[in-house]
């Protein structure tokens, strides 16, 4: 049910965010009202989003929701080779970061690739270093079980599109929600697209 709110909350850009998929089924967005930005973003929390996590971060690192504990944390599934939701998300965060009060909380920033066939700790510890992005941006990969488990976690999801006529010959299709989690590793909020760096440090900086 949590999954299928937020899949219409974010149907604009969820799984169709780097490909040509088809649009979700329509179906309720209440949460586009109760949750969304008109009122606040102390009112997107729910319990039954975010959990245990099992991976390896860019430098080869086995992690988990354990890792993180004790400081709040930012979660976005995305891909190294998306050409510009991912991007302009990451660089969103990392534009609010920048304009958060000195003696705010920075989050930890994490990107847990849904394209593990690609995405190397190699491969994200170079995509990660943009100066544009949040500073200690982690990469996180796995294997595909340990990926899909994850994103079940954070009732996300994703899927593959081949792209027979592109160089890259496939792009994947993800929701884009961006997760953050409190020092406990539940979920405090989320933001969307409609979010701007102004909007996100002024949640950022009322919950932490």
């Amino acid at each position: 049910m949590i999954r299928a709110v937020l899949l219409a909350a974010s149907a604009l850009f969820a799984l169709a965010a780097c490909g040509e998929a088809s649009a979700p089924a329509s179906g309720p967005a209440p949460i586009a009202k109760a949750g969304g930005v008109q009122s606040g973003c102390t009112s997107r929390a729910y319990p039954q989003i975010g959990g245990p996590i099992s991976l390896t971060d860019h430098n080869g690192r086995r992690v988990t929701e354990a890792d993180f504990k004790g400081q709040p944390t930012v979660i976005y599934f995305g891909f190294t080779y998306c050409p510009d939701v991912c991007p302009a998300a990451l660089s969103t965060l990392g534009a609010a970061y920048r304009i958060l009060p000195e003696d705010a909380v920075r989050p930890q920033t994490l990107l847990i690739t849904v394209d593990p066939e690609r995405d190397t700790p190699e491969a994200l510890a170079l995509y990660t270093g943009s100066q544009s992005f949040p500073p200690g941006l982690l990469g996180l990969t796995g294997t595909d079980a340990e990926i899909r488990a994850a994103a079940d976690a954070f009732k996300a999801d994703y899927a593959r599109v081949d792209q027979p006529d592109s160089l890259a010959e496939y792009t994947m299709d993800h929701t884009g929600l961006i997760y953050v989690m409190d020092e406990d590793w539940s979920l405090k909020t989320f933001f969307t697209h409609e979010d701007t760096p102004t909007t996100i440090s002024a949640c950022l900086a009322e919950l932490f």
